[in-house]
C-alpha cells in the first residue's frame, strides 16, 4: 500500500507560502462534524467517500466523509434522544454538552443530506428502514434547504436520535493559512442493515465504496486526491478486519480521555510544501517550519483538519 504524499497540491502550496511569507491573523475554526460510514464487503470493511466537485470553495475535487459545519440550528436542537446524553458526548469530544449534542446533531443531519442515510429510529432499539422513498427525499430536499429543522424532522415522524449508532474517531483542525477553517470531530458508523447511501450530494460529483487501504492505494498514486485528515483515517481504519472492530476500537479512544485535537503542520523545503503532522519528526505544530532544507525544531501546536 503506497502513503500518500506529504506534499502539498499546488494551490494549498500556494497559500501556504503566502501565509508564511506574509502572515496574518487566522480566521476562526468553524465547529463541524463528519462521519465514516462502514460495511462489511466481501474482502472485509468498507467506507463511502464523496469527491467533492470542484466548484467548491473547500478542499475541491478531494475525496472526503460525508459532513460539513455545524449550523446554528444545531445548536438549537433538542431532539428525542436514545444513547449516551449530551453531557457524555461533552466528555468524549472535550467540550461542554452544549457544544457537544450540537456536534452530534450535525453529523446525523449531515450524513441525511449528504449520503440519504439517517441515524434514527422510532425507539431507542429500532432504526429506519429505507430512506429513499419520494416523502423521505422531500424531508431530505428541505433539511438541506434550511426550511426543516432535524429536530422538527425527527419529531414530526414520531423518531429519536440514535447517538449511540455514532462513535467518536478523531478531531481535526484546518491550518491557519486557510481561509476557511474548521474544527472538526470525525464520528464512525455502521451503515443501518435496511438504508443504502445514496449519491444525493449536490457538493459531489462522485461516490464509491472502497477498501480503506484501496483508498490510500489511490491516494498513493495521485489517482485519487485526499487532505491529510481523509487518508491518515483511512489508513487508520485499514488495520481493522470488520465494522465491529472499527466500533470497539474507536469505543476505547474516548475511554480514558477525551478525543485529542490535530492540526497539520507544514513544512517549506526548497520548492515543496510538505505536510507533518503530530507525531511526525520535526512536526512544526500549528506554524510553519523554517524554510529551506530544515524541518526545524518542534513547536507547541494543539489541534487538527486540512
Amino acid at each position: 500500500m503506497s502513503a500518500p504524499s506529504r506534499r502539498l497540491p499546488a494551490a494549498l502550496a500556494e497559500r501556504a507560502r503566502a501565509y508564511t511569507a506574509a502572515p496574518v491573523p487566522p480566521v476562526p475554526a468553524r465547529p463541524a462534524a463528519t462521519v465514516v460510514l462502514l460495511r462489511d464487503g466481501d474482502a472485509g470493511v468498507e467506507v463511502y467517500l464523496l469527491r467533492r466537485q470542484l466548484t467548491m470553495a473547500f478542499a475541491a475535487g478531494m475525496y472526503a466523509f460525508p459532513g460539513g459545519k455545524v449550523d446554528p440550528r444545531d445548536a438549537q436542537a433538542s431532539p428525542a434522544w436514545a444513547g449516551p446524553p449530551p453531557e457524555e458526548w461533552g466528555r468524549r469530544l472535550g467540550v461542554d454538552a452544549e457544544t457537544a449534542r450540537a456536534a452530534v446533531c450535525a453529523a446525523v443531519r449531515e450524513t441525511f443530506e449528504e449520503a440519504g442515510v439517517l441515524l434514527a429510529g422510532a425507539g431507542p432499539a429500532s432504526v429506519v428502514g429505507d430512506t429513499s422513498g419520494t416523502e423521505w427525499e422531500s424531508d431530505r430536499q428541505a433539511l438541506l434547504a434550511g426550511g426543516l429543522p432535524l429536530g422538527e424532522l425527527l419529531s414530526r415522524r414520531g423518531l429519536v436520535l440514535r447517538s449511540d449508532l455514532l462513535s467518536a474517531w478523531s478531531r481535526w483542525v484546518t491550518p491557519r493559512f486557510e481561509s476557511r477553517r474548521y474544527d472538526t470531530w470525525f464520528f464512525v458508523a455502521a451503515l443501518p442493515e435496511a438504508q443504502q447511501a445514496r449519491d444525493v450530494s449536490g457538493e459531489a460529483d462522485a461516490v464509491v465504496w472502497l477498501r480503506p487501504a484501496d483508498a490510500v492505494a489511490a491516494a498513493g498514486t495521485g489517482a485519487a486526491a485526499m487532505l491529510p485528515p481523509t487518508w491518515v483515517t483511512l489508513e487508520e481504519i485499514a488495520a481493522y478486519r470488520s465494522v465491529a472492530d472499527v466500533l470497539a476500537a474507536a469505543a476505547a479512544r474516548t475511554a480514558q480521555q477525551p478525543i485529542a485535537a490535530w492540526t497539520p503542520g507544514w513544512v517549506i523545503q526548497d520548492d515543496e510544501v510538505s505536510t507533518l503532522l503530530p507525531g511526525d519528526e520535526g512536526y512544526p505544530g500549528d506554524d510553519p517550519g523554517v524554510t529551506g532544507g530544515d524541518p526545524g525544531v518542534s513547536r507547541d501546536g494543539s489541534g487538527g483538519a486540512g
